[in-house]
């Protein structure tokens, strides 16, 4: 809250990319291994740095219009449509059925009031699907290790945002508590999360991972009723529910 008190929705996004690829390039030195890499593969971090980049802004405009809750079930339903094209099979139909009946009920209303807001958000869901194909990809290269490879991608993504919100994160570089929010947005959200997602998917099986994925809309939920005070309605509780129940049951491709 303090931080969207003082700088503009693209200018959070910029913070967000640019205090993790800083983090990023301390720890890792990104440019060492990525220098390594044959055309390909350095294309191939290239355009996931760009999907970082361009998946963040249409993020943060798609909450400063919706509730929090309602984008992060729209973003669930891109892993759950890969599912059914890696795995033809009568769960993972079932899956879609129950995402779709949920992005219903979290978007009929909401899309009348807040058509950009719910274009955002589902444009975000495709790049949310895109970032997890060409993440996997890196988390496979032979030549670079997954961790490295998002390091190197977050500093791209910090070259493609910096045009879109460098101006607006101005407003943050005399304000020191909003600047330290910015770059704890950047650590929670941009740094631990995508670590830890490496290393989950190295340890547990995809079908586990899965049922912990289920949980991220009813956090997102929470956040928004504590943090933001977005109080949901009976048929947003059913929405996310029925998002939730389609991620959890969905398998995903082997």
């Amino acid at each position: 809250m303090l931080l969207f008190a003082r700088v503009d929705v693209l200018g959070v996004a910029w913070l967000r990319i640019a205090s993790a690829a800083l983090v990023f390039a301390l720890w890792r030195r990104p440019w060492r291994p990525f220098s390594g890499l044959d055309p390909q593969g350095r294309w191939l971090i290239v355009a996931l740095g760009a999907v970082f980049a361009v998946m963040n802004v249409c993020f943060y405009l798609s909450i400063d219009r919706l509730p929090l809750a309602t984008v992060a079930a729209i973003e669930f339903i891109g892993p759950i449509v890969l599912a059914v094209i890696g795995a033809r099979i009568g769960r993972n139909y079932a899956a879609v059925a129950a995402a779709v009946a949920g992005v219903y009920l979290l978007t009929h209303v909401t899309f009348v009031g807040e058509p950009v807001g719910v274009a955002f958000a589902f444009a975000n869901a495709v790049l949310f699907t895109a970032y997890i194909v060409l993440a996997h990809r890196v988390a496979r290269h032979a030549a670079i290790s997954g961790v490295d490879g998002l390091a190197a991608a977050m500093l791209f993504a910090f070259v493609f945002v910096s045009p879109i919100g460098l101006g607006e994160a101005t407003h943050a570089f005399t304000a020191p508590m909003a600047l330290a929010a910015g770059v704890g947005v950047g650590v929670s959200s941009s740094v631990i999360p995508y670590v830890f997602d490496q290393v989950a998917m190295a340890k547990i099986p995809r079908a586990t991972y899965a049922l912990f994925v289920a949980l991220l809309p009813a956090t997102a939920l929470v956040i928004g009723v504590i943090v933001l005070q977005q109080i949901p309605t009976a048929l947003e509780l059913a929405g996310v529910a029925f998002v939730m129940a389609g991620v959890a049951l969905h398998r995903p491709a082997v």
